[in-house]
């Protein structure tokens, strides 16, 4: 897709290219903002499976697996082998998960690192544990290759909630705890696992050290002053620069940790039911699942957010709920029951809208009955608001799916108790996940611009030329593999870097693009149907032959095809 999908595949491919595998690198110009290990996992997929959309996947579908296989074992070593299950189960076949995997984000590897080191510390602690020394080396390595996923909040979000629940159990300043736990050595493990990166990339992109708090156009202060402090100081007080993002409102934030967590949310009051004294494992497990998800939301309260960034306490919600499912009593029965009534009327609704657009006409791709508000969106969930009546009639097939999945969890959870009902739970997800599959299918030419690149592919050498930043239309330069000229794209992720000496010079202006156009070279555009007004008064009509259209986007060229 284009967006973050196709940039950290054509990251990973430029990696490969030029053979420097510290400075990430888009059209050519340094992109500094991220750590590199979601790069560098995607690259060698590349090399053993060859360089392809699919082959870029792997690396976080591995991880999203993995992650749900690490919860279900964490449970089973901390409630026993049924709550282990419905703990894995839970963050499995939740939406949040599903929803926030579609694109190439390296949360769900985040969370996994987060899991495990918390894991690690409980079992490093655990007087029944055989090998303490073991889990302490791994809690250590999980913090060394979280830095490497998503920089201090890899190694913050743990080591806060450890902290906090150590601070609970009056354990946190006893000197028993850091013998097991061995902070020293942990501490040369970070050291070697993540120093050397951010050694070389500062080195790499020097000014080396540069602490001024003042960020703002056309400056440029090298790597370590734009990676910790713009990406991490600033942007946690929103005032970093360039400000690409939004930040979704925090009531949204926290409600929609219902839906991310949905069907499984609706057995959150029985958690309440259960002990979080630490007097057992189970009791410390769900102490420390606490302390964790605390921490994580409210440290997203006082900063900046996408519904996406709490992820990492997913897994630890998972392990309530699993808990208590296991547990039993009469807030699951009753769980299941709102289940029932929720999965009845989302049958309806997506029965109703399948038979009711039965016989409208659905010419072309579905971005032509979409609404467009570019600049409003907040969260995932605003672009629901694109859809029209019209527009269902391009997803009736993903909507008689999703309604037979939602019959099947109302009559599954209405009929049945205890396991059996959460069974019929996991059937409907695993069916609904079945019908979004389908529906991103539909999607695909509103959502990528791989349409636009094979037409590029098959037309005639030419320049190649993009309209606004690089982001917009990322998947074209995946799927041509070429670099392009930015017309009017000097803005959001690829303007820090575009400062640095010796950034290359791929950044024009209407006037540019109007003299290049005009020139006897062939030259191609890539744009949004909407372009095309503001082009015609820079040029004629006859200037702007269309080479390919889809998605509501369309490839130009200056001169006719042969």
């Amino acid at each position: 897709m284009d967006d973050v999908d196709a940039v950290q595949a054509q990251i990973s491919r430029n990696m490969i290219t030029s053979g420097d595998w510290v400075t990430a690198r888009l059209d050519g110009v340094a992109y500094l903002e991220k750590a590199p290990l979601i790069y560098w996992l995607i690259a060698i997929s590349y090399k053993i499976f060859g360089v392809s959309d699919w082959a870029a996947r792997i690396p976080l579908a591995l991880s999203a697996v993995g992650l749900c296989w690490l919860t279900a074992a964490f449970g089973a070593w901390a409630f026993g082998k049924r709550a282990g299950l419905y703990a894995g189960l839970c963050l499995s076949t939740c939406v949040g998960l599903f929803l926030f995997t579609r694109v190439q984000i390296p949360d769900a590897m985040l969370t996994f690192t987060v899991t495990l080191a918390l894991w690690a510390l409980l079992r490093a602690l655990d007087d029944g544990e055989p090998h303490p020394r073991l889990w302490a080396v791994i809690l250590a390595a999980s913090l060394g290759v979280g830095l490497l996923l998503k920089s201090l909040i890899g190694v913050l979000f743990p080591l806060a909630a450890g902290a906090i629940y150590l601070l609970l159990i009056g354990r946190l300043f006893s000197a028993a705890t850091w013998k097991r736990l061995q902070p020293f050595f942990g501490i040369l493990i970070v050291i070697v696992i993540a120093a050397p990166w951010h050694i070389l990339a500062t080195l790499r992109n020097p000014p080396s050290f540069d602490f001024t708090m003042h960020s703002a156009a056309g400056e440029y202060h090298g790597f370590f002053w734009f990676f910790f402090i713009n990406e991490q100081l600033l942007r946690f007080l929103n005032l970093r620069y360039p400000r690409d993002y939004n930040t979704v409102p925090r009531a949204y934030f926290w409600l929609f940790h219902l839906l991310w967590l949905f069907p499984w949310s609706v057995y959150f009051p029985a958690v309440f039911k259960l002990s979080f004294k630490p007097v057992d494992r189970a009791g410390r497990t769900r102490l420390l699942a606490l302390c964790v998800t605390g921490f994580i939301l409210v440290f997203f309260t006082f900063s900046t957010t996408q519904e996406y960034y709490s992820m990492p306490c997913y897994p630890a919600l998972a392990l309530l709920l699993g808990s208590a499912m296991a547990a039993g009593g009469v807030w699951i029965s009753r769980g299941a029951r709102i289940i029932a009534l929720i999965a009845a009327c989302a049958a309806l609704i997506t029965f109703g809208l399948w038979w009711f657009t039965r016989g409208v006409a659905h010419p072309g791709d579905i971005s032509v009955a979409l609404n467009s508000r570019p600049g409003t969106y907040l969260s995932s969930l605003d672009h629901m608001e694109d859809l029209t009546l019209s527009s269902f009639a391009y997803l009736r097939l993903p909507l008689l799916v999703a309604a037979i999945a939602f019959f099947i969890g109302a009559v599954g959870n209405a009929l049945a108790t205890g396991k059996r009902a959460f069974w019929a739970s996991v059937v409907m997800m695993v069916v609904f996940v079945h019908a979004a599959r389908l529906a991103l299918v539909v999607f695909d030419p509103y959502l990528s611009s791989r349409p636009l690149a094979e037409a590029l592919n098959h037309a005639p050498a030419g320049k190649l030329i993009v309209d606004h930043p690089y982001y917009t239309y990322s998947s074209v330069f995946f799927y041509t593999n070429r670099d392009a000229l930015l017309l009017n794209g000097r803005i959001n992720n690829l303007v820090y870097g575009s400062y640095a000496p010796g950034a290359p010079e791929v950044f024009i202006n209407d006037a540019d693009w109007r003299r290049l156009w005009l020139a006897s070279e062939r030259c191609y555009l890539v744009a949004a149907d909407t372009a095309l007004p503001r082009l015609r008064k820079l040029v004629t009509s006859q200037q702007l032959t269309i080479v390919a259209q889809a998605g509501g986007k369309l490839v130009l060229t200056n001169h006719p095809l042969p």
